[in-house]
């Protein structure tokens, strides 16, 4: 065994010569601090003028082919260092993810339902012949960046922290259009090496219906019905595009169940999705022109719903409780009548969702 590590060493140690190893250290930095600023909204400002800002496009396995990276896999867990999942980085924790989404995730029967069975389905099959493609769509605060958090956190040990979960904000990241040629090579190359490295990656695009529609070409490859892409296989991937997109429709939909006097869990996919899509494919900005719409590579198109004062009750609830603290009726009703709502008539809908609950129960501290 030593005779058939050592030149794998050697020619990992001959490729370091050659490679930066500050960018390596750089990606890190990088994707740990966007998630953190921005899928889990910790206390940070990213600073663009940091070098560690640049979409990271190396690594040191980049070079090696595919064979030496699965022999050095093996004879790594052949040393008692992976899990049953094979990585122990990937947990795949559906159980886990049902439990969260039921749990958590107020208002949202249709996400809790389409997210779960797409993601157990998807994790199921080893011989999935294309990646899942999930788009979310609602206003900003019904949940998007929340549930795509959920995700990461059961199916990787790391949770938003893993090396095999990557976040890209569409006007952070590729703000300039007379550069999209440039982007267009540092987000093939982002995401191959993370491929790669990881067996089951997971790519969260934010603010997707501000991408560029050369951008999402390029990458539509790596979602389509492909064995594999330059000797690259991209079926174990999975890709969440969070979009406003479709949120009026969405809301249009709820307020109609509303005033007809029917529960709002009797709103069905078959009620929104076919919107959805055709919206899509209609609105403004990448997604409509993009080969992604017309080739039918999004698995789901999930809606999330606006939510009602009830649900803001419970949101509210859940930021005391992750304080350690706990709030009595008229405490959680007080931080509900706060915020504001739609229709002015009815007051029915939270124009803000639950994503500045956490900052307002501050006024309501004692």
């Amino acid at each position: 065994m030593f005779l058939y590590v050592m030149p794998l060493f050697w020619a990992v140690s001959a490729k370091a010569d050659f490679l930066q190893f500050e960018s390596i250290s750089n990606a890190s930095t990088y994707y740990f601090n966007y998630i953190y600023c921005n899928i889990w909204e910790g206390d940070c400002q990213p600073n663009q003028d940091d070098a560690t800002q640049q979409v990271p496009s190396r690594d040191l396995w980049a070079g090696l082919p595919q064979d030496y990276i699965n022999f050095f896999s093996k004879w790594y867990c052949s040393l008692g260092q992976c899990c049953e999942s094979g990585d122990c980085r990937i947990t795949n924790n559906i159980t886990g993810l049902a439990n969260d989404l039921q749990l958590k995730l107020h208002g949202q029967h249709l996400a809790q339902s389409v997210v779960l069975k797409a993601l157990q389905g998807f994790v199921s099959n080893p011989e999935s012949n294309k990646p899942l493609t999930l788009s979310f769509h609602g206003w900003s605060g019904t949940g998007k960046n929340f549930v795509a958090r959920i995700v990461a956190d059961n199916l990787y040990r790391d949770g938003v922290k893993s090396e095999c979960v990557r976040l890209f904000i569409a006007p952070f990241h590729f703000p300039h259009a007379r550069l999209v040629e440039t982007y267009k090579g540092q987000l093939r190359e982002a995401i191959r090496d993370m491929v790669l490295r990881c067996p089951q990656t997971l790519f969260i695009f934010d603010e997707a219906e501000k991408l560029h529609p050369g951008l999402l070409d390029a990458i539509k490859p790596f979602m389509d019905h492909y064995d594999s892409v330059d000797g690259v296989s991209y079926r174990s991937a999975v890709f969440l595009f969070l979009s406003n997109i479709g949120g009026a429709t969405i809301n249009d939909v709820a307020l109609d169940f509303w005033h007809s006097g029917q529960n709002r869990e009797d709103i069905g996919m078959e009620d929104l999705e076919h919107q959805l899509r055709a919206e899509a494919m209609e609105s403004e900005g990448g997604f409509a022109q993009s080969e992604l719409m017309s080739g039918h590579l999004i698995d789901f198109f999930v809606p999330f719903l606006p939510l009602e004062y009830r649900h803001v009750k419970l949101c509210a609830r859940d930021a005391y409780s992750a304080r350690g603290l706990e709030p009595d009726e008229e405490t959680l009703d007080e931080v509900a009548k706060a915020m504001l709502y739609v229709p002015k008539e009815e007051r029915l809908f939270s124009a803000q969702g639950c994503k500045s609950i956490p900052q307002r129960i501050n006024f309501f501290l004692p």
